[in-house]
């Protein structure tokens, strides 16, 4: 079958539709947003890396446009919600920790040292000034991506594929 789309054999000539219903089936209960990230690129690569770790949902809060292409199409298969707003988006997050990925926080502890929650969502901020203090105050916990090098930090989008795969690596893979 002659299918040019970024899938697995397993969903190649199925309608997107189809891939959505699919997936579905088994998606992960970690959610994902993503607040005021500004380029478009790094915001397509987080969906793209949530549509791999097969996650429930992407948020994202406040500017919407987002570079598709870097999402390869992905954002076909999972569920993509925008809020305007912070208190529109903490409305849905019932019964969720909410932990935030920000290496500019006093009190923020090493990822490599959470254990994390079946029900989370991971939080991310924009490339220059990191997540807003008004969402930093909902977050139930922080966390920085322990560094080796010289650099302080990594890519917001490297920053959430590390943190997606740890949750994934704790409750999904370890479940197994």
């Amino acid at each position: 079958m002659d299918d040019p789309r970024n899938l697995i054999d397993e969903y190649k000539g199925m309608e997107n539709e189809q891939v959505f219903a699919e997936l579905a089936k088994k998606r992960s209960p970690l959610e994902v947003a993503i607040e005021n990230v500004e380029h478009d690129f790094n915001m397509g690569s987080i969906v793209r890396t949530a549509n791999s770790f097969n996650v429930s949902k992407v948020h994202i809060i406040g500017k919407k446009k987002y570079n598709r292409r870097g999402a390869m199409c992905t954002d076909k298969y999972l569920e993509i919600t925008h809020h305007q707003t912070i208190k529109d988006f903490i409305k849905t997050q019932n019964d969720r920790e909410l932990v935030a990925i920000e290496n500019n926080v006093p009190d923020s502890k090493p990822l490599g040292e959470k254990t994390f929650n079946k029900n989370t969502t991971l939080i991310f901020g924009s490339e220059n000034n990191g997540i807003t203090p008004e969402l930093l105050k909902e977050a139930h916990d922080v966390r920085f991506i322990e560094s080796f090098g010289s650099t302080r930090s990594v890519n917001v989008g490297v920053a959430a594929g590390i943190a997606m795969y740890e949750y994934t690596r704790q409750v999904i893979i370890k479940a197994n």
